[in-house]
């Protein structure tokens, strides 16, 4: 063969390999055939029975995400704090290209877990439970955070003592008795409460206007909060804020395995999970900090992971489980091995069991487990394409 065929031969071999690596399917994942779902998602389905040991029946649908070209949301259900709603229903009202379930909750809706939304802290976390970071919109991919993460929030204001710094119990859930409790914009139109003191601050910067005693149902200002103190008399120094006063509110974030806070302060959105799986490419095998039940991590139950790959890709995954014909679900050691055949540096457990939901172009790909059909969440992970996400700003 002469020097010119030679080269005729390779030339296409050699672009079909470029064209494989540029589109993200010449690797050693062994996904099968992805299904293009918009510019820069992509929709896997994998049946295999040897992702756990011994083999059993098995459903992963996997969402792999571009950075460059999607946007990722936490949204509420109804948009509101306290309430259920399908994934199905959060999806599609807000006109999303897919989506997933995200944090714990309650059976009233209430977040059990740490969550910020539009750059708004609407649920606290003093326990260090595992977290992702999704920051503001910015020209360049979309880069995620993951640690460990509390949070907590402080009352600033000054009298003729000096400042006086107050602890708040919570945010956007029931009143607390002889506690203080934040409400935002983000909880429903007032505070649902009955009784207590409650003062409304708005403004920028925030200032008391109001000071209400023993009324309850506080509506609280879209430009500003109500403090809210359970009991008939406030002690103090809370019993000397007044209308007229400068308030402010104060958020604290702390992590605990070395993620700046300050990127967590200035994140739009953070949802909490319940086990960091993976951090910067190493599995993690002690969940003491995070303070999870007994058996949640070595028992087998459809899970819902969000994790990035070496390539800063981002993975949404939903196990199916509790369906012996179909998917008998995951321990977090198996989730580690599923992680690293995706080759995925970063990995945080989210919420589970019936609650596993990922939904595409408006319709459910996997199989939720619970018999009724899927169930009603708290709030949701959504995919926009790019541009589509707002900033948000607050606490």
């Amino acid at each position: 063969m002469t020097r010119v065929r030679r080269t005729r031969a390779w030339v296409p071999a050699l672009l079909l390999f470029l064209l494989s690596v540029s589109i993200g399917i010449a690797d050693d994942r062994n996904l099968g055939r992805a299904e293009e779902i918009a510019d820069g998602v992509r929709l896997y389905r994998l049946i295999d029975r040897r992702l756990v040991d011994p083999p059993a029946p098995m459903s992963v649908s996997l969402l792999r995400l571009d950075p460059s070209k999607v946007d990722l949301r936490s949204v509420l259900a109804f948009d509101r704090v306290m309430g259920t709603e399908t994934v199905l229903d959060m999806s599609v009202r807000h006109r999303a290209v897919a989506g997933v379930n995200a944090g714990f909750f309650g059976p009233n809706g209430d977040p059990a877990g740490l969550l910020k939304i539009g750059g708004e802290l609407v649920s606290e976390m003093t326990r260090p439970r595992g977290a992702v970071g999704i920051p503001a919109p910015s020209p360049g991919p979309l880069r995620l955070l993951f640690d460990r993460v509390t949070a907590d929030i402080t009352v600033r204001f000054e009298t003729s003592d000096g400042v006086q710094v107050v602890a708040a119990a919570a945010v956007d859930t029931l009143q607390q008795r002889d506690r203080l409790t934040i409400y935002t914009p983000r909880y429903h139109e007032d505070t649902r409460t009955t009784g207590g003191i409650e003062w409304v601050v708005r403004g920028r910067p925030l200032k008391v206007v109001e000071r209400r005693d023993g009324v309850g149902h506080t509506p609280i200002p879209r430009d500003g909060l109500v403090l809210s103190y359970g009991a008939q008399a406030p002690p103090s120094p809370l019993d000397r804020l007044v209308a007229g006063q400068d308030v402010q509110v104060v958020p604290r974030y702390t992590t605990l395995l070395g993620t700046d806070p300050s990127r967590w302060q200035g994140a739009r959105d953070i949802v909490g999970g319940a086990g960091l799986l993976m951090l910067d490419r190493h599995a993690i095998d002690d969940w003491a900090s995070e303070d999870l039940r007994a058996g949640f991590d070595t028992e087998r139950h459809p899970r819902t992971l969000i994790g990035v790959d070496d390539h800063g890709e981002i993975w949404l995954v939903a196990v199916d489980g509790r369906q012996p014909d179909h998917s008998v679900g995951m321990n977090f050691r198996e989730l580690q091995r599923l992680a690293q055949r995706l080759r995925l540096a970063h990995v945080l457990n989210l919420d589970g069991g019936g609650s596993t939901t990922m939904v595409v172009r408006e319709k459910i790909v996997n199989r939720p487990s619970d018999l009724q059909g899927p169930r009603k969440v708290s709030d949701a992970l959504i995919v926009l394409p790019r541009g589509r996400g707002n900033r948000g700003a607050g606490l």
